[in-house]
């Protein structure tokens, strides 16, 4: 029984992070398509005029940043090409978003304002991607191993 517990193989830990990959990479991709306008509500303009009125600097060229780092970050951790630089982008990403965008929020997304619940915890699930690597069922295990 212990054995079930507190054991695993290094298949397990690389279908684990698999897992962890293509359900955290395509999340970002979905939100990346978001701010496209192609996924839910929301589109560019939209974003970019809530970023002007949180009185962020460069308001049209960092919805285009953030854009674009959810969404060739979210293919590239799906993939697992390159995935430790794309963790590394979108980490940064999130704390940005966590310290303005949900600036005052506290921790709950349900709050009003809503709070960085959200980005802080793919934050921290980035961060331990960024840990473990990318598994063998990567493209990056292919191309760099």
């Amino acid at each position: 029984m212990d054995v079930f517990l507190v054991h695993t193989s290094f298949e397990l830990i690389n279908v684990a992070i698999l897992l962890i990959r293509l359900f955290i990479g395509i999340c970002f991709v979905v939100h990346g398509l978001g701010k496209l306008g192609y996924v839910g509500p929301g589109n560019l303009k939209g974003f970019t005029e809530w970023l002007r009125s949180l009185k962020v600097p460069f308001p049209e060229v960092q919805a285009k940043m953030a854009m674009s780092a959810e969404l060739i970050g979210g293919a590239l951790i799906a993939t697992g090409f390159l995935m430790r630089p794309a963790c590394a982008v979108l980490i940064f990403t999130m704390l940005i978003a966590a310290a303005i965008g949900h600036k005052g929020g506290g921790y709950l997304i349900t709050n009003t304002p809503p709070g960085n619940e959200y980005t802080v915890n793919l934050a921290a699930v980035l961060g331990a991607l960024l840990l473990l690597g990318p598994g063998i069922y990567s493209i990056d295990a292919i191309v760099f191993a």
